[in-house]
């Protein structure tokens, strides 16, 4: 399945072409396809700030790309390049990056740079080790693909519809994407029959890129009201609600986009399995349980302009929610499933170093 994706592949969010970073402009999707080519650090963290790139992969990614474009020019200019590493990751932190990511991308600059011959140039070490970041998240989402796929067939073999809700795709990653990297595969089997899609309010990630995504792909999207995502599971036999995270705590919590944790409940009630996919590098031991540990619930305004709103009205706007680890029957990882997520069974998927 792995060829089959790599075939059918139509989507992607950025690339790296002619030393400059090429950017999709989800803002503008589905009405304009904009590419955007930076040349400096400063044009990709104008994009991350106004929203330009979404997803936690791509923001990574395209940063790593970003640090390296920043020591070209500081070092074009005689500046001291390395010391502006730290400097530049402040500057994407600022434009959106989370600080833990920031820290990693230093992390895996300096330890790539340690390791070269004292020979070789520094500059084409930073772009190698930016490609092999992008390369590693491809690779990352293809493992997870088949998984998924695996464990949709291992249910029930035909044909079947499929949910899910924000935008875990190709776009958000380095390529194929998470949740849709399982509805690609599963479309690519034949087990597919319709993929059916939450708006995804207030930022409207479902109806916009991810029915964007799947459209350019050929497969049967439908599109519901979040709202409406507990009656589509009623009467249109969904077997699986399949969705991507923004971290996962020790215990199996996941943060997610909001309305997953709604998702979730629905699901149970309707005996619709939840699939969370996601890479293992989102899983935080640090963070002994969702509920206690994350609270960057972020900040989303809703929809509404200023005269169709109630005067005196709170107005509660989190970006992301919080779904329990009991009510998620498997996690899917690029080193492996984990059926129940607990805290044992995810600290021993973390011990792993090869796909199992």
């Amino acid at each position: 399945m792995r060829e089959r994706l790599l075939a059918a592949e139509q989507v992607v969010g950025f690339v790296w072409r002619d030393g400059a970073l090429h950017v999709l402009d989800q803002g503008r999707l589905p009405a304009e396809q904009i590419w955007h080519a930076c040349h400096s650090l400063s044009a990709v963290s104008g994009l991350l700030a106004r929203g330009a790139v979404q997803g936690a992969s791509a923001t990574t990614l395209c940063s790593a790309y970003a640090l390296l474009l920043g020591a070209r020019q500081r070092a074009d200019e005689g500046g001291d390049w390395q010391a502006g590493l730290q400097t530049d990751a402040h500057l994407l932190v600022n434009a959106g990056l989370p600080p833990r990511d920031a820290d990693w991308l230093l992390q895996q600059m300096h330890q790539r740079l340690a390791r070269a011959r004292p020979d070789a140039e520094p500059l084409a070490i930073l772009e190698d080790e930016a490609h092999g970041i992008h390369q590693r998240d491809r690779e990352a989402n293809l493992a997870m693909a088949q998984l998924g796929v695996e464990l949709i067939r291992s249910f029930q073999g035909n044909s079947q519809n499929l949910l899910s809700i924000g935008c875990a795709g190709a776009m958000a990653c380095g390529g194929f994407g998470t949740a849709l990297a399982v509805i690609r595969g599963a479309h690519l089997e034949g087990l597919l029959e319709r993929c059916y899609l939450g708006e995804s309010r207030p930022l409207l990630q479902g109806a916009k890129q991810a029915a964007w995504e799947l459209v350019e792909e050929g497969i049967a999207v439908g599109v519901s009201t979040d709202a409406a995502l507990a009656h589509v599971m009623k009467v249109r036999g969904v077997t699986w609600a399949i969705v991507g995270a923004e971290r996962i705590a020790a215990n199996g919590d996941v943060l997610g986009v909001i309305g997953t944790y709604q998702l979730s409940v629905a699901a149970m009630h309707h005996g619709v399995r939840l699939m969370v996919v996601a890479p293992s590098a989102l899983i935080d031991l640090q963070a002994e349980s969702g509920e206690a540990c994350f609270h960057e619930l972020g900040h989303a305004p809703l929809g509404y302009s200023q005269s169709e709103r109630v005067a005196g009205v709170d107005e509660i706007e989190p970006q992301f929610d919080v779904t329990p680890a009991d009510l998620v029957d498997f996690l899917v990882t690029e080193k492996g499933i984990i059926e129940r997520p607990d805290v044992a069974k995810l600290a021993q998927l973390l011990s792993r170093k090869h796909l199992h």
